[in-house]
Formats: C-alpha cells, structure tokens, sequence
C-alpha cells in the first residue's frame, strides 16, 4: 500500500510539473483552463462542446462532469481532478461560476496555479461584477478564453449569419444574410437553425431570393413556435401559429423539422432515468443544458404510444410537403392536430 502511495505521490508532482510548463494557447481547446465568458447561450453551449470534442478526439474514453455551482462543494474539485495511475483525461466543466460558495472558490484559484495534466477545466462565468475575482484570477493564471456575448446589436447579428455560413462551407450575399437577419430578428439559435436549413436545402449562392422564398414576412411566428404550442398539446394555438406562418412565406420544411425535433426532444426525455441531473441528461441526450427543462415541462401528458402516433404524423407531414401530397398546408394541419392529441393523451 506504502508503494502505492509513492508512486500515486510521484506521478502527481510530474503531471502538476508538465502542466506548468504546458504552453496556454488563446486557440487550444485543450488548454489546461478555459473560461467562457458571456451570457449568450448558443455560444456559451459551443464553446463548452468544443472542450468536450476535442478531449474525447483526443481520448474516446474521456470523462465529461458538468457541475452546476452547487455540486461544486469545498474539496470536490481537487477529488475531481486527482490524477490516476492511468493518466485518465477528464473534462470538468463549472457552471454559473460566479455564484460558487466562498470555500470553494478558494479551491478553484489554488488549481488555477498548478492545473493537472490531462484534465480540463472549463469554467463558464458571465462576466459580470458577481465572481469577478474568480474570473480575474484565471485570467492571470493564462486560461484560454472564449468571448460569449450576448449579440445586441444588428451588426454584430449579420456577422454571426456570415460566420455560420462559412463555418457550413457555403457563400451567401451580403443582402442575403442581411435579410435574414431582418427576418428572424435576435435569437440566435433560430438564426443559426435557418443557416443550416438553407445550406441543406439550396444548391449554390444563397441570394436574397432565396431567403425572402423562405422567410420573408415570418416575423414572430417561427417553426419552432409552432411545434413548441403543438408538443404542449395546444391545438388550437399551434393551428393559429400555423397558418400565419405559412401565410406569411415560412417553407413547410422548416416546419416538419422543428415539428420532428420537438416530438423527438420529447422521445428522448420520457426515456431518460428519472432523477436524473440536467447536466447528465444534456450529455447523454445531445440537448444544450437550457432546454432540458423545458422539454420536461412539455414532457407532461405524453405517453410512448403518442410519441410514436406523433412521428408517424411527422413522417407522413414531411413526404406530403416534399411532393409526396397535393396540399402540404393541410398535411401540416393534420400532422399539428395528431401531435397536439398525443401531448395530451395520458
């Protein structure tokens, strides 16, 4: 047990050694500390997957802890961060750190000093006065930092439009993004799921004709607004929603889509172990934290003989509106009144 000790003791005062000497880089995703610093939830949400993918390109077997501030208790980071004898790689990401106990913040910045090879610590901090000097301490330690903003200016909207374009491999005009922009407005998930939408469904330059086809006149009805009101098993609000949608230049693809991701969100959450943490479930699922909760709001009244009843719905929704059927809006009415029956079928 004595030459356990030892080597365990000699093996932690390496790593802490090469981990001194790591070189931080501002672009490494496996640097030994990143700090996402900003409340804008898409980015917040990519900056950490970006953490995550990277270690577990690095390692398939990577273990991923996502805490929020109250799991993090005095003395659990340095358990969580204790190296083995395997040189496991661990990602620990800290949620909400500025609202981490006194005690534990004091564990927080002494790792700062000496991280441990093979772990990453990621924390998220909005980058406010609260915990500013949590924050201020990584940044002096060197931590890689991740700018998430919340984007509140037009300007800094159309860039992101751009950017997502590029990130897809795909060119669009400058007034095309512009509209879309014009279009969607400031929610940045919506703006991101257009881009993708567009660059699955169109060949070549997306042009402003293109966006104007699919969007033009949308403003507050969204796709996602309709399968939201539809999953909560409110009928006639989804209908409402529908056919303004629709009315105003909404593509019915978009529509199935957000219908399919709604009832499959739903799926997967009625499935999952109950008890279960939203970190957990998050990872385990492939949904971003925020939306755990309200899916299991939506969850509610759902039964797996209506979560499958409603994919059939969405199914036969899809075929119609891309040529299977003569009336694609009422192939959406029907596949919205079927889903709405399910949500309320317990």
């Amino acid at each position: 047990m004595g030459d356990l000790r030892a080597v365990v003791s000699v093996r932690r005062g390496m790593l802490s050694a090469m981990a001194g000497t790591r070189k931080k880089t501002s672009d490494d995703p496996l640097a030994p500390v990143t700090v996402a610093v900003g409340q804008e939830e898409l980015l917040i949400e990519r900056a950490v997957r970006a953490v995550i993918d990277a270690a577990r390109a690095a390692d398939a077997d990577t273990d991923v802890r996502d805490l929020a501030p109250g799991e993090l208790q005095p003395g659990t980071l340095a358990e969580l961060t204790s190296p083995s004898l395997f040189a496991e790689r661990k990602v620990v990401v800290v949620r909400a750190a500025q609202d981490l106990a006194a005690e534990t913040v004091k564990d927080v910045k002494a790792y700062l000093t000496a991280p441990v090879e093979e772990i990453t610590l990621v924390l998220v901090h909005p980058g406010g006065a609260k915990g500013k000097g949590l924050l201020d301490a990584a940044r002096k330690a060197g931590a890689r930092e991740v700018e998430c903003p919340k984007m509140t200016k037009p300007a800094d909207r159309l860039a992101f439009v751009r950017g997502e374009f590029r990130a897809l491999g795909r060119s669009a005009t400058s007034e095309a993004c512009q509209a879309l922009v014009d279009a969607i407005g400031s929610d940045l998930r919506e703006l991101a799921s257009a881009c993708r939408q567009l660059t699955a469904d169109v060949e070549g330059t997306v042009d402003e004709a293109v966006v104007g086809r699919y969007y033009t006149g949308r403003a507050e009805a969204s796709s996602f607004t309709v399968a939201d009101r539809a999953v909560e098993g409110r009928a006639a609000e989804a209908l409402e929603t529908l056919r303004w949608a629709v009315a105003t230049g909404v593509a019915p693809v978009l529509i199935t889509s957000a219908l399919a991701q709604g009832v499959r969100a739903i799926g997967k959450l009625a499935g999952a172990p109950r008890g279960a943490r939203p970190g957990d479930l998050a990872r385990e699922l492939g949904m971003p934290p925020w939306k755990i909760d309200r899916v299991r709001q939506q969850t509610r009244g759902w039964t797996p003989d209506g979560v499958a009843a409603a994919l059939r719905a969405v199914a036969a929704a899809d075929a119609a509106v891309k040529g299977g059927g003569m009336d694609p809006e009422y192939a959406l009415e029907k596949a919205v009144v079927t889903i709405a029956s399910a949500a309320r079928s317990r």
